[in-house]
């Protein structure tokens, strides 16, 4: 395997983690959240990541939305390697390559779907007027089927309806990369169905790359391909025809 920081991502490679360690300090011990992780998430694919709570994936999910930084190891995003970036640089990459959905909505209260989507192009480099702004989250609401619920505040929307403004606010800045954590966790099974559904048909119809992060069998089954993690480790790298459930001490260990 080539060194760390060796190369730079091959053009395909939207993600590319080589050696990622990612170790706490607690006391007189070392904590690794994550050991010696490598993974490569091609252009347009579909991903979830899988483990139990302590298994590592919210670690990794932090440093994949460069919200973190790897104690070592190199993370190369959309060709440009951000695991060595200062927190300002990391932030600027954030807001141009990332879209979040969490599964609490983090919508701004008495404030208008549109406007809550159109939030984040004030924070990017994307000169939008006020006008050209408001057209582009009208245009992406419309797209995730609420179009006819631009001035709704999220108190006059349903918990699936929230969500869909959530991914909406995400994809505003056309970022390659949609990073989801939980996001069915506060949606009832028919709502969080039509939202995965939603991931697979902007994935499908429109390229975007998406990483779901879950500890749920089902919601990973929605993606192309299931990545589990335990202990730190990714241990098992597999499209979903040929995935399977956790066994019962995955499911139940409770590590770092």
């Amino acid at each position: 395997m080539m060194e760390a920081g060796a190369r730079k991502a091959h053009k395909d490679e939207l993600i590319k983690l080589v050696g990622v360690w990612k170790t706490y300090r607690m006391g007189e011990l070392d904590v690794h959240a994550l050991r010696d992780v490598s993974l490569e998430v091609a252009r347009g694919e579909f991903i979830a990541i899988m483990g139990a709570s302590g298994s590592g994936k919210t670690t990794l999910m932090n440093i994949l939305g460069c919200l973190d930084r790897p104690s070592s190891g190199s993370y190369w995003l959309d060709g440009e390697e951000v695991s060595r970036m200062s927190a300002d640089k990391r932030a600027m990459i954030r807001n141009r390559k990332i879209g979040f959905v969490f599964q609490n909505f983090n919508l701004l209260p008495r404030t208008s779907a549109l406007e809550n989507v159109a939030m984040p192009l004030s924070y990017t480099a994307s000169h939008l007027t006020e006008k050209e702004a408001r057209r582009r989250a009208k245009e992406v609401l419309e797209r995730v089927g609420l179009g006819d619920r631009l001035h709704h505040e999220p108190s006059q929307l349903s918990g699936g309806q929230q969500q869909r403004v959530a991914i909406a606010r995400a994809l505003v800045n056309k970022p390659p990369l949609l990073l989801a954590d939980e996001p069915t966790g506060n949606l009832d099974s028919k709502t969080g169905e039509e939202v995965l559904e939603l991931f697979q048909e902007l994935n499908r119809e429109e390229g975007v790359t998406v990483v779901l992060v879950t500890h749920d069998p089902h919601v990973a089954s929605h993606a192309e391909r299931i990545i589990y993690i335990h202990d730190g480790q990714i241990v098992e790298d597999l499209p979903r025809l040929h995935s399977r459930s956790p066994s019962l001490k995955e499911v139940s260990h409770e590590g770092v």
